[in-house]
């Protein structure tokens, strides 16, 4: 079996493969004072709880956009798993055309990202992440990728209404129906959800614009949508074709298969 782990500022989501299927995952709050042993008894418990053994992991994979949680994963591999993981960064074989100024400037998981939905659905595409940040990543139909847009995710924006205004609450992160709100609950979801929409609307529609002038072919780029928030944001807005909760670790199982035979 493969252990993928897929690990944000906010969640660390965790998957296992055998034979090439995803066939567990879970999530869980990125921590950065948990030691290795912690993380491993976390998991053992989780591989417990749904009747899987540890001991048939054979291989472990990370992307991390966390640098200083990678150290404890790395020792977590070699205590627990005997293996030194495979870790997304410079020298990994993506088969993408890095077109980004510095290429290590790419976030590990906007690569990760491309190379799931590229071979996935083909390209041209848009990919939208829904994570701590909103992502938007370009990739040609000749497998480039050209770069994208960063926003702050709904999560943080909710977290600075509250932080930063006197009366404020934490709301839940969900639509209210309607956009002329009457109380100040519903008016901060309205704001944050369907503030969201619009953004995440009016980037795609220029980045298709953008797309579609740089392509020689004039075919329309598809639209994948990802992250924890993916499904609410896609329900309310028609410019998402697909949503793919796993593209993330899909891509980990796709970048394992391209470098096992090279690991470092």
């Amino acid at each position: 079996m493969l252990l993928a782990f897929d690990v944000g500022n906010t969640n660390i989501v965790l998957g296992v493969f055998k034979e090439g299927n995803l066939i567990q995952n879970w999530r869980m709050k990125t921590d950065y004072n948990k030691s290795a042993d912690e993380y491993g008894m976390i998991i053992n418990q989780l591989f417990n709880y749904v009747g899987l053994n540890t001991k048939e992991v054979k291989d472990v994979i990370i992307s991390t956009v966390v640098p200083s949680i990678l150290y404890t994963l790395q020792h977590l591999s070699m205590k627990y798993f005997n293996r030194r993981a495979i870790v997304i960064g410079p020298g990994i074989k993506t088969g993408l055309i890095i077109k980004y100024d510095n290429p290590k400037q790419v976030g590990a998981d906007r690569i990760v990202n491309a190379v799931a939905a590229y071979a996935k659905y083909g390209g041209p595409l848009i990919i939208v992440d829904f994570g701590t940040a909103t992502t938007f990543c370009a990739v040609s139909e000749n497998s480039e990728y050209l770069g994208g847009s960063i926003a702050p995710g709904i999560k943080i924006a909710s977290d600075a209404l509250f932080e930063k205004t006197a009366k404020l609450p934490k709301v839940e992160l969900e639509t209210p129906g309607h956009v002329i709100c009457k109380n100040t609950i519903e008016s901060m979801q309205s704001g944050l959800i369907y503030g969201h929409m619009g953004m995440v609307d009016f980037i795609v529609k220029k980045m298709k614009e953008e797309l579609m002038q740089q392509s020689k072919t004039g075919k329309a780029p598809k639209v994948v949508a990802t992250g924890g928030l993916a499904t609410l944001i896609a329900s309310g807005i028609n410019c998402i074709d697909y949503v793919d909760k796993m593209l993330t670790l899909e891509g980990l199982r796709i970048l394992y298969e391209k470098n096992k035979g090279h690991r470092a």
